[in-house]
This record gives structure tokens, sequence and C-alpha cells, in this order.
């Protein structure tokens, strides 16, 4: 069935309170690789209660998994999942997120745009607490064989890299459980675990989550190139280029702007094959 574009967007928003306390904070950055060394004191910020702080990218597994599911829900959306590919990850922060909190979060269809042989659904989940805004987090959706209905094609996102070399380079492995960890965060697709749902989607063994990938880079540049200070940032983006296994590393180019890092994600093990692209973190 055709989606309707018009009837997605005029869709009322769904609403649902979420909460979260240190330990969901702790597991999280703990499925990020956080914590080597584990009494080093930079990692202590990330896995101890008394020196904890939030990754920002934490919004993705605190309000964003039900965007997901409610967008897809939504009115005039009516895809098959076979279909639909994680496309791109953006997440807006409007002030630091607390180590506890009691939040409401609106979920709704931003936006559709036409690529031709593939549609775009932008699912958005604006999440407040009773002091205001916390975060705005957008999931791009690509849905194939859906395109061909006459929208928008949306705009570009691509970011042109500097020619010149990085600034800095990071490479951080991932460990061979990681996916299984990561996955107590909330997204229980079999494909990051399962060896044999991996080889029915067309891959050899289980493949790291996107959202992994994405937080395992936002701490790399925090880490490096913000001086360790999470409240420095401001707004993450990303385009899901390709897949990483457990057990590989990834390779982190940084490109220092003002006000901004470009950053390319690649594979070290596969010849630098492309991970995330299109990827900026925008800081004070």
């Amino acid at each position: 069935m055709p989606i309707d574009a018009a009837k997605a967007l005029a869709a009322e928003p769904r609403q649902g309170d979420i909460a979260w306390d240190h330990k969901d904070i702790q597991l999280y950055h703990l499925g990020l690789g956080a914590g080597r060394p584990a009494t080093d004191p930079d990692e202590l910020r990330y896995t101890l209660e008394s020196k904890l702080h939030v990754l920002p990218s934490f919004a993705t597994v605190a309000g964003a998994g039900m965007a997901m599911m409610g967008g897809l829900a939504a009115p005039g959306i009516d895809v098959n999942l076979a279909a639909v590919l994680h496309g791109g990850q953006s997440v807006a922060l409007h002030r630091p997120i607390p180590v506890t909190g009691r939040a409401t979060s609106r979920a709704k269809v931003a936006a559709v745009y036409d690529k031709g042989k593939a549609a775009v659904i932008v699912l958005r989940s604006e999440v407040a607490d009773d002091d205001g805004p916390l975060w705005t987090s957008d999931a791009q959706i690509f849905v194939r064989g859906e395109g061909g209905f006459g929208g928008e094609r949306g705009p570009s996102v691509r970011e042109e890299r500097p020619e010149r070399a990085p600034d800095r380079t990071e490479e951080r492995p991932i460990r061979e459980e990681q996916a299984l960890l990561y996955r107590l965060s909330g997204d229980w697709n079999p494909l990051h675990a399962d060896p044999e749902f991996a080889k029915l989607a067309g891959f050899d063994r289980p493949i790291l989550h996107g959202l992994c990938s994405y937080g395992m880079t936002l701490k790399a540049v925090v880490d490096t190139a913000l001086g360790g200070d999470v409240s420095r940032v401001r707004a993450y983006r990303t385009r899901f280029a390709g897949i990483v296994f457990p057990g590989e590393t990834l390779r982190i180019r940084m490109w220092q702007e003002p006000g901004r890092v470009l950053v390319s994600v690649t594979a070290v093990e596969r010849d630098d094959a492309p991970v995330l692209a299109d990827t900026v973190v925008e800081h004070a």
C-alpha cells in the first residue's frame, strides 16, 4: 500500500512518558565500550554513579525507540518492515541530559520525502520534562520500493570533508560481546545477536547496531576534541553508510572547524569500509 504522506503528516503526535536513572545511563555507556581501563578517571565519568555524566546520544535509547515504532504505525504509513532501513540519525540538545529524569516524549512523522525508488520518513521525537525541552531526535527511515508518489525529494545532508589530513584519528575496538550488551538498552533485533537470523538477512554473522557505532563515535569526539565535556555538545547527526561487526575496529577521523567537528568512520579490518558518513558534532 503506498504511503499517504498528507495523512501521515497530519496525524496527531503519539505521546508517552519515559523515565531513566543512573543504571540506564551506566548500561548504555558500557554498551558503547566505556570502562576501559576500568579505573581511568576519564572512564569513571561514564561508569561510576558518583561521577556520572550523560553522553547526549543516550537520547536515542531513552525516547527514539517509541518514535520509531509509533511513527511506523502512524496513519498513512503502511510499509513492509523488511524493506525498512535506518538511514540516518540526528539529536539536538536543548540542555544537558540529567542522570535521573522523567519526561514526556511526543513522536510524530515530521516529513516524508520521495527519493524515486524509495521513500524517506523522518520520525521526530520531542522530549521535555517539567523544566522545559530536553532534546529533539530525528530518525531518517528509508523504505525501499515506496518512492515515486510525487512528493518532495527533500534536502541534501551531504557534508564535504576538508581536503587536508584529519586533525585527529582515533581507533576504537568493538568487543566481541558488545552487541549483546548494547541490545540491553532496548534494541532487541535478533540481527545483532542470532547467527541464524543474521544469515537469513544476508550477513555472515551478527552485526553491530548502527546506533552503537553512533554512540561510540560521539564518545570518541567528546573524549578527545571536546576535552571530555559532554555539556558542550549542541547537536549530532550522521548517515549510516555501512555495517561493522563485533570484534572489528572503528577508525574515527575528525576535522575540527569553528563550532563543529566533521567526522568520518570506517571499519579498519575491511580496508576502511564506510560505517558512518556526513557526520557532524556541533558544539559550544
